[in-house]
């Protein structure tokens, strides 16, 4: 059993998804990637990880969407989820919050914040 804390990224940029990538592997993060909230649901459907982080503006199903139906069922709910977005209105965190978000975190990202934020959440 290893120690390696798991992460999926859901962004439906594949630029995006490199950086997070390069971010989190490059400090021992085990990386996931789906690049949006039905993908996502579908790999959790069969994969455990620690931390969720996920965009909110995607196709198909987007990160508030995303988050209710993990705060849904019983598997997920106490599952750290990380909002990492273009968004800064209080209004959107004000949702992704009442959605069920654990924290946000605005791009572009500074790495060393993003692993932070990661450690402080991840059990």
């Amino acid at each position: 059993m290893s120690n390696t804390t798991r992460i999926l990224t859901v962004d439906d940029s594949p630029s995006m998804r490199a950086l997070l990538n390069h971010a989190l592997t490059t400090q021992g993060f085990d990386v996931a990637q789906a690049e949006d909230g039905v993908a996502a649901l579908d790999w959790l459907a069969l994969n455990e990880v620690d931390v969720v982080i996920t965009d909110i503006n995607m196709p198909r199903l987007d990160g508030f969407g995303l988050i209710e139906k993990l705060r849904e069922g019983s598997r997920h709910r106490d599952r750290p989820i990380l909002v990492l977005t273009t968004e800064s209105s209080e209004e959107k965190k004000a949702r992704a919050r009442a959605a069920g978000a654990t924290g946000w975190i605005v791009k572009p990202f500074d790495p060393q914040k993003l692993v932070a934020a990661v450690r402080r959440v991840a059990h």
